[in-house]
């Protein structure tokens, strides 16, 4: 298979438009000159269908497009758009359906380029506009750029390939309209003479059960091993999840609220997914923290209190913005961190306790009442903490740190927590990587508060994205791998392959299933207007 060994710009021209106004002509996007308000392409109207095709010097493999921009955002910038392309204009196949940001900023987009892992060459690059940023207004398109190889030497094999695919292509489809129609004949002395399948084996297996023999049960047989044997898997981790939402009603004896927590925020969950329990603790209910601690069983849909008041029976004070921790192994809980007001900040309380909840036994242990002081983590709150129960290893990430209530502390900029773990059979705090607010360093990392951070217990990983540092919304997703010490970016927040992460938002919800190397994601507030109801209803999924 011939490979593109070096990608450079193509030389195109403009060779079939829908419309053009004034003199905003498809020329123009040959040109890129962002501070020139007039060098542009500009459509007659909005009125589908409007594109401009564009004709490559030679035929090339095309794997990319840059849309050049205004230097200020402008409402014809295209909000959405399609390309299209192929080897003559009549017989196009889409490449790439996206959009542009609303910015000044040039932006990068891969098309497709292969075919069953084969590349193929285009001659035509169609582009059609859908949507513009200003409703109703018509598109314009700045300055585009065409890169790939259109070397002989890449391209000529690629040709050959595609042909001989087309022509593959064009004889199953007779195969196909032979079957149908029951030209039997036809069909088998095409097949015989090419010796091109129509499809899979089990496919010509299904057809005939089915449609020659009407076998039904025969056909259920069929379908259930191909699920077992995982054919439909490719699909099904292609399609988009529909959520559906479910309210919990829990059942309870006696009147009242007393057999139910009370509402409130800043509180904190966790589940013990092997006894389907979950357990909550603290929170605000407006007025106050609260020290009440909650377990409900998922099965029998019920409350129960566990405790009304924790700190007296040797447990954490009242509190909100802490965060709990659940070890599924040896059925502990762990809690760390809370937020306290200014008025009753103090050298005793701005003290950061640590607690663990024995499951089996009922009971509360303060393991240390000043971890700042022991190489951990200061008093902070709306950090993450999560834990690797294989190696008995907590690990806490960001939070912002609690500070004095004098003039002078006030002034002060804020300070946020590193990365620490915490083993926890030799009660031992480490800090990982203390905060870096510039990440110059690729293996710095920006601490933050309000985002997501999850332990993948198959591949041993930290997955950490999103949040907020002051008033610095985040959208960067990367993992801490604790074996090697390393950071690794997924997306910086910046590339346009952080599209595919969730918009950068504060106080999103996140949970990992390690069988299905997928993050689920609940978004909380988004910085952009655009996306808060389509975020607030809809879960998203990132493939790890």
């Amino acid at each position: 298979m011939a490979s593109i060994s070096e990608s450079y710009k193509l030389n195109y021209t403009i060779t079939k438009w829908s419309s053009f106004s004034a003199s905003y002509i498809p020329d123009n996007i040959l040109s890129n000159k962002p501070s020139d308000q007039s060098s542009r392409w500009s459509s007659e109207s909005n009125y589908p269908p409007q594109f401009l095709l564009l004709k490559l010097e030679r035929t090339a493999i095309v794997e990319s497009i840059i849309f050049g921009k205004y230097e200020k955002t402008h409402v014809c910038n295209l909000k959405k758009f399609k390309i299209y392309g192929g080897l003559n204009e009549d017989n196009m196949m889409e490449l790439l359906q996206s959009g542009l940001k609303n910015d000044h900023v040039n932006e990068t987009f891969q098309l497709k380029h292969k075919i069953e892992d084969h590349v193929f060459p285009c001659r035509y690059i169609k582009i059609v506009p859908i949507m513009s940023w200003g409703p109703s207004f018509n598109f314009s398109i700045w300055y585009v750029e065409l890169n790939g190889s259109d070397n002989p030497d890449v391209v000529q094999p690629c040709l050959m390939w595609y042909n001989q695919y087309r022509e593959r292509e064009a004889i199953r489809l007779c195969l196909k309209h032979f079957r149908q129609h029951n030209y039997s004949e036809a069909f088998e002395s095409l097949q015989k003479k090419t010796k091109i399948s129509l499809e899979d084996p089990l496919l010509t297996e299904l057809h005939n059960e089915l449609v020659l023999h009407g076998d039904f049960d025969r056909c259920e047989e069929i379908v259930e091993r191909s699920v077992n044997n995982g054919l439909f898997n490719h699909f099904i981790n292609q399609q988009d999840y529909q959520p559906r939402w479910t309210p919990i009603v829990p059942l309870h004896s006696g009147s009242g609220d007393e057999n139910r927590p009370g509402m409130r925020g800043g509180h904190q969950m966790s589940i013990d997914v092997e006894t389907e329990t979950i357990y909550m603790f603290g929170g605000w209910d407006g007025a106050q923290d609260l020290a009440d601690f909650w377990s409900y069983n998922v099965s029998l849909g019920q409350w129960t209190c566990i405790s009304r008041n924790t700190e007296d029976e040797g447990g954490p004070s009242a509190r909100s913005c802490h965060k709990m921790c659940l070890d599924p192994v040896r059925k502990q809980i762990f809690t760390l961190g809370r937020y306290l007001d200014s008025g009753m900040r103090n050298s005793q309380s701005l003290k950061s306790d640590f607690y663990v909840y024995d499951i089996p036994t009922n009971k509360w242990t303060l393991i240390c009442d000043d971890t700042g002081s022991e190489g951990g983590p200061k008093l902070i709150f709306d950090h993450q903490m999560c834990i690797d129960s294989r190696k008995s290893t907590l690990y806490v990430f960001g939070g912002r740190v609690l500070i004095g209530s004098t003039a002078e502390d006030r002034t002060q900029e804020p300070t946020f927590s590193g990365l620490f773990s915490y083993h926890i059979p030799t009660n031992t705090w480490k800090c990982l990587r203390s905060d870096s607010p510039n990440g110059n360093n690729p293996q710095d990392v920006k601490s933050r508060i309000g985002h997501s951070m999850l332990f993948h217990s198959g591949n041993h990983k930290l997955y950490i994205f999103a949040g907020q540092r002051s008033k610095e919304y985040l959208n960067d997703f990367f993992t801490y791998n604790p074996e090697s010490d390393e950071v690794q970016v997924i997306s910086d927040g910046h590339k346009k392959d952080g599209s595919h992460v969730p918009a950068a938002g504060f106080t999103q919800r996140a949970t990992i299933d390690p069988d299905t190397n997928e993050i689920h994601v609940l978004s909380g507030l988004s910085k952009d207007k655009g996306e808060r109801e389509e975020i607030g209803r809809a879960s998203c999924r990132e493939r790890v």
